[in-house]
Formats: structure tokens, sequence, C-alpha cells
């Protein structure tokens, strides 16, 4: 430790300035207060986008005689019951005279009086409650069905659909993969008179309503034989779109040409580049336009319905879906328990490739 003489000897200390401590003070109150906003905010818009979620898992597990009793609760629940002397009786929440509630079994119903036995005490015998026995709540024990997912499992075929929606989504996917990213390439990469303009026609298609090509591309399938098929909804796949193709320019456009040049004083060609150097940089985006697509085909509805009404064999789960709610749809428990089994495994895909997917979308928002 210094000693007294070395302590006089130290130059001072600075002081602390009282008005920068004031003012900081404040400051901080207000970046604490805003943050505390603008989480506030993001949980409740977060809880509005997940509550259809939360339903749609609630009523998966329900029963119908719960769905259809206003006073269920909002979790998968059964009627509390009790079994006493060969009987089986409801069980109700009883206000008691000392101010505390009870579950009691209704065993002899009144008008002014009920009797009721204790579950949790049956060898004290009948108890004598005075009151109006329907102006009690009943109590509820949670009990999920799980057999509504079976029963779902074996109504709809839902093999049947999961691999007819898997096998159009893979398939899809690659033809997708192949075609846009060497359209992109060509767009990234290569000078040729009319590019720019080629681009921008390219990406005009988006704004092209899909009614208006709706009839045309549906005669041209006629005329093929291709209706009743999985083809009108493959082939288009293997001929690129302008939303991925202008994800997978972006994206390639932000790498540098050097490492082409470099590669072509190898001796390396335009294809030899796209494979070993391009593609091997670009896995993020390519995650990203694979998991789109894979939603996109997993969610298609209208095309299968126009093309495959003939053919249920062939649609995919959400024709198979709207198929199922329209003749079981006095069931939401079921249609719910289908809906979840559909969603579980895009879901699963998205949070794998997540890391992947969200740097894919940013990368690809850089001006070029």
């Amino acid at each position: 430790m210094a000693t007294e003489t070395e302590l006089v000897g130290a130059p001072p200390l600075p002081a602390l300035d009282a008005e920068r401590v004031v003012e900081r003070r404040p400051r901080n109150r207000t970046a604490t207060f805003r943050s505390f906003v603008v989480t506030f905010f993001a949980v409740v818009v977060l809880a509005a986008f997940l509550s259809p979620m939360l339903r749609t898992l609630s009523t998966a597990f329900k029963s119908t005689d719960q769905i259809t009793n206003a006073n269920s609760p909002l979790w998968p629940a059964d009627p509390a019951t009790f079994e006493w002397e060969g009987q089986t009786y409801d069980v109700y929440q009883v206000p008691m005279p000392d101010g505390t509630t009870r579950d009691l079994a209704l065993v002899t119903k009144g008008r002014q009086e009920s009797e009721f036995v204790d579950p949790a005490n049956p060898d004290a015998g009948l108890i004598t409650w005075e009151g109006s026995w329907r102006a009690l709540t009943q109590s509820w024990t949670f009990a999920p069905k799980f057999g509504n997912f079976a029963d779902v499992w074996e109504i709809i075929d839902y093999p049947r659909l999961l691999f007819n929606t898997i096998a159009l989504a893979i398939i899809g996917t690659i033809g997708t993969l192949l075609s846009c990213v060497l359209v992109a390439y060509g767009f990234a990469r290569f000078r040729f008179p009319g590019r720019n303009f080629l681009f921008l026609v390219l990406l005009s298609t988006i704004f092209l309503p899909a009614a208006g090509t709706l009839i045309p591309t549906y005669t041209i399938f006629v005329k093929l034989g291709w209706v009743g098929t999985w083809l009108p909804l493959l082939v288009p796949a293997f001929f690129a779109n302008a939303y991925d193709v202008f994800l997978l320019r972006q994206y390639f456009m932000t790498l540098p040409r050097e490492l082409d040049d470099a590669a072509k004083i190898d001796g390396a060609g335009p294809f030899r580049i796209l494979t070993s150097v391009i593609l091997p940089q670009s896995w993020a985006v390519i995650v990203a336009v694979a998991v789109f697509h894979l939603v996109y085909t997993w969610n298609l509805y209208f095309e299968p319905l126009l093309y495959l009404s003939a053919k249920p064999e062939l649609q995919p789960i959400a024709t198979g879906l709207a198929a199922f709610n329209s003749i079981y749809g006095s069931s939401p428990e079921l249609v719910q328990a289908a809906t979840l089994m559909t969603i579980i495994l895009p879901m699963i895909i998205f949070f794998m490739a997540q890391k992947a997917f969200m740097r894919g979308i940013v990368i690809t928002g850089v001006e070029k």
C-alpha cells in the first residue's frame, strides 16, 4: 500500500463533472423508456401474429364436446368427474361458507339445495349446499386428444398426400434452382447487347397477374395432353421465374469479378467458373431460394385443383386439406389437426435453414 508521503506527492484526481452526470441520467432513462416501448410493441405484434397458430394448436387437441361447450376452457380438457358408489358424477367448483372454493361432485340436484361429495374425502359422506347448482362452474381436467391426428391420418390418406407434396416440392425446387441459377449467372456475369432491357422485361413479369395467363396456359396444357398429370406443375419450374432470378442475380453481383479472372487465367470456362467459383460462395442465397420455392409448392392450391381435379390420387396436401374441410367442416378439431400436420414439416425446414436463409435475403438487398 502507498504511504501517506507518496499520496501527498501524487497528482490530484480529476473531479467529476456534476452537470454531465445530471444530463446523462435523463438520457439513460429516455433510452430505457424507448427500448421498453419498442419491445412492448414487438411483443404485442408477435402475440397478434401467433394467436391464430395458438388457436389452431389448442383446437387440434380438443374434443367435439368441448368445442361446442361455451363454458369450456381454452386449453384441451374434459369435464372433471368422480366415481362414487358405482356412479359417475360431474365435479363443480362450489363456494363454501368460509369463503373458499372446493371441487365437489354433484350427487343430488336441487333448486334450493343440492348434495355433494368431496372427491378428496368421500368417506365423509354427503355435503348439503344451499343454492342453485346451475349457477356453479364445472371443473375441467387437462386431457389432450392425440387421437385426432390418428383419425386424420386414416381419413384423408395422409401418407399419399404427403408423398405427392414432397415429390412436387423436391422436383420443382430442383428445376427452379437449375434454371434460375443459369439465367441469373448470365445476367450477372455476361455482357451482351440488351442485357439490362431483357432483365427489365423479366422483372416486369412479376407484375403480370396470373389470371391473365390462366386460360392460354390451360389451353396449351390441354392440347399437350398434360391435364391430369404433374407435368403442368413441374415443367414450368424448369424455365426460371423472375423473383428467384432477381435474388440470385443480386447475390452473384456482390461477388468480385477478380475471382472469375483468376479462374480464367487457370483455364476455367464459364461453366467451370459457375460450379467452382460462384456456387460455393452462394449457398446462402441458394438455400433462401430453395426454401421460398419449397414453401410455395407446399401451399400450392389453385393449380393442382385446376389440373388434378379428376385425379385425387395425385393431389397434394393443400388440395386434399380443402376437400377434407368441405366434408368434415363440422369437426373443427379434425380440420385443425390436419392443418397442424401440414405445417410441421415446412416449419422444421425453415428453422433448420434459418441462418443461411436470412443471410441470403440480407445480402441480396445490397445495391448493385
